[in-house]
């Protein structure tokens, strides 16, 4: 079988391409494997702030585009910048294993949250991010910041474009594991400070709904745990109804007594952002609902 695999150019997304590449090799030597570069709205634009550009697909749709029409036969994203409905024909294997999901801080000259001055200047993407960082430091600065992760390095070690010294900038510890960026690494936020996004850490493996051999092949590698986990987070998301402008968090894990799932939904302005941290048995629906349930009643406060 040949099989092609579909990525953004970034080192991390090749990074991650390869990893199933490798990973699929080892297990099916006698398939034939090729990464394909495919370039999305979301590279092409790197001036304008993600909830500008307004797609929820701006780094997904012209990768689906190719599963579509054959030009690929798997797509590899991360999870957490996936729409919470695929486009009709494609759908999702089981995700296999989950990275660290934890954000971290990356800082020039301080070692902690705690070290930064008052004022100090903080840089992310994410209103999921900012606002949780001013739940903790409300005196912080936040600035906006896109590109692959050595950009935002990058940034923070020479300034943004229009001169601003930036003290620090929020990343996902996913992706520089990934990229073996783990000593630049200056404070790991708890989960219970800064709740990550829905399904950050896992690999979104993506083909066409109808190619049950390639399917198969790859779900055999599953892991039923995180299978679990990314159901809870994923439902929490698609059954909140939030969208790219909106700070929306999930974070579930297995327990002694079952499953804990931790949420967190918002306003686009942040003036209204409400947690919930719920328990129960199993990984279903009944305990996505529960959350759901308790974050509408208190934005409705």
């Amino acid at each position: 079988m040949d099989i092609k695999i579909g990525t953004r150019g970034s080192k991390l997304a090749l990074a991650q391409a390869n990893y199933v590449l490798d990973t699929l090799k080892s297990s099916f030597p006698d398939n034939n494997y090729e990464i394909e570069v495919i370039k999305t709205t979301g590279d092409l634009d790197q001036h304008r702030p993600l909830d500008a550009i307004g797609s929820k697909g701006i780094f997904t749709d012209e990768i689906e585009d190719a599963l579509l029409s054959g030009r690929i036969q798997l797509a590899v994203h991360s999870m957490k910048d996936m729409p919470d409905t695929l486009k009709d024909g494609l759908t999702f294997a089981d995700p296999w294993d989950r990275e660290d999901a934890r954000d971290v801080l990356i800082l020039n000259q301080y070692k902690s949250l705690d070290d930064l001055p008052q004022g100090a200047k903080v840089a992310t993407g994410s209103k999921r991010r900012s606002y949780q960082l001013l739940a903790i430091r409300p005196d912080l600065n936040i600035y906006p910041i896109r590109g692959n992760i050595d950009t935002r390095i990058r940034k923070l070690r020479e300034g943004l474009a229009d001169g601003t010294k930036l003290d620090g900038i929020v990343l996902a510890a996913a992706g520089l594991k990934r990229l073996g960026l783990s000593n630049e690494i200056s404070e790991y936020f708890n989960v219970d400070d800064m709740i990550p996004a829905p399904a950050q850490g896992t690999l979104a493996i993506e083909l066409k709904s109808d190619n049950y051999e390639l399917l198969d092949m790859v779900n055999s590698l599953s892991d039923s745990a995180i299978r679990d986990i990314t159901f809870l987070e994923r439902g929490f998301l698609k059954k909140i109804g939030g969208d790219c402008h909106l700070p929306i968090g999930a974070y579930a894990s297995a327990t002694a007594e079952g499953y804990e799932l931790r949420a967190l939904f918002g306003t686009e302005d942040g003036s209204k952002i409400a947690r919930t941290n719920q328990i129960g048995l199993n990984a279903n629906e009944e305990l996505i609902d529960r959350a759901v349930a308790d974050i509408r009643q208190q934005l409705e406060r």
